[in-house]
């Protein structure tokens, strides 16, 4: 056999422990970017999966909104005979019940009745009188919020002073 003549000339000892370590620098900087870059990627997921259970959270309590209106409404329009009536204590303990755990996850009712009009947090459907001083008057809707986010705006009559 016939061994192959190399181009490359044989290396100084004083060399190869310079490339080692020039080497085994650049291994330790591509490792120290790859750590950072999963770092980044674990704490961009863990944000993003955070977002989504709140939207979804916001979601299914914007869906049990309507149920809630309904309730409200019954129990405004309960006949003075039934106030006694243990079928209707009980549509009034869920209704408070439903109250308490969406007050658990968080949800606020926005206080809206003679507060000044605030296009953030009220629709406003009914406007009445003259000014510049617009504060509400009426409730026709109650608004919403999950922490600092509004959910759903509070359907208002607006008075004009």
């Amino acid at each position: 056999m016939k061994q192959q003549k190399s181009d490359k000339k044989p290396q100084s000892k004083q060399q190869q422990p310079d490339e080692a370590a020039q080497q085994l620098g650049e291994l330790t900087a591509d490792l120290q970017r790859i750590q950072a870059e999963f770092i980044n990627y674990k704490t961009r997921v863990e944000g993003e999966k955070s977002q989504l259970s709140e939207f979804a959270k916001a979601q299914v309590i914007k869906d049990l909104l309507p149920v809630i209106d309904d309730l409200e409404r019954a129990l405004t329009h309960q006949p003075k005979e039934l106030e006694s009536d243990k079928w209707a204590q009980g549509v009034k303990k869920i209704h408070e019940r439903l109250i308490q755990q969406l007050t658990k996850l968080g949800v606020t009712k926005i206080e809206a009745l003679s507060q000044p009009f605030d296009h953030n947090l009220h629709e406003a459907v009914q406007v009445e009188g003259e000014g510049d001083t617009q504060v509400v008057s009426g409730v026709l809707q109650n608004g919403y919020m999950l922490g600092e986010t509004v959910i759903r705006h509070a359907v208002v009559k607006v008075q004009n002073s």
